[in-house]
């Protein structure tokens, strides 16, 4: 199945189980890869026939930046959940969330989760 691919976005939320991080905040970034049909867009030229990222763009970025998790779990199970009820043509969504400010003491680029949901 064809993929529209949405990498390292950038947002500030407020998701984790420690206090610090629910009142200081930090950095997050999200991968998201929207599996639909595209052939008829790219046959077209017409965005009726795919899915505006710049609409699930602010659909990921609402959910990160205003709403807050305890766990990154939670995070990504609400964005998969929002984009499949909100954007029909997609079929299936990837989510990865890296989040590289974890409050763990050690050497590392990011700690994250990936999840997959498909409509039913």
């Amino acid at each position: 199945m064809d993929k529209i691919i949405m990498e390292n976005m950038g947002f500030y939320g407020y998701h984790g189980v420690l206090e610090q991080e629910k009142t200081i905040g930090q950095k997050f970034f999200v991968d998201a890869y929207l599996y639909l049909p595209l052939k008829k867009a790219g046959e077209t030229d017409d965005l009726n026939f795919s899915v505006s990222y710049a609409d699930v763009y602010l659909a990921i970025k609402k959910i990160v930046t205003e709403e807050k998790f305890n766990l990154l779990e939670a995070l990504a199970e609400k964005i998969c959940s929002e984009v499949l009820s909100s954007f029909q043509d997609v079929q299936k969504i990837t989510v990865r969330i890296k989040k590289p400010e974890a409050p763990v003491a050690g050497i590392f680029d990011y700690f994250g989760v990936e999840m997959e949901r498909e409509r039913s």
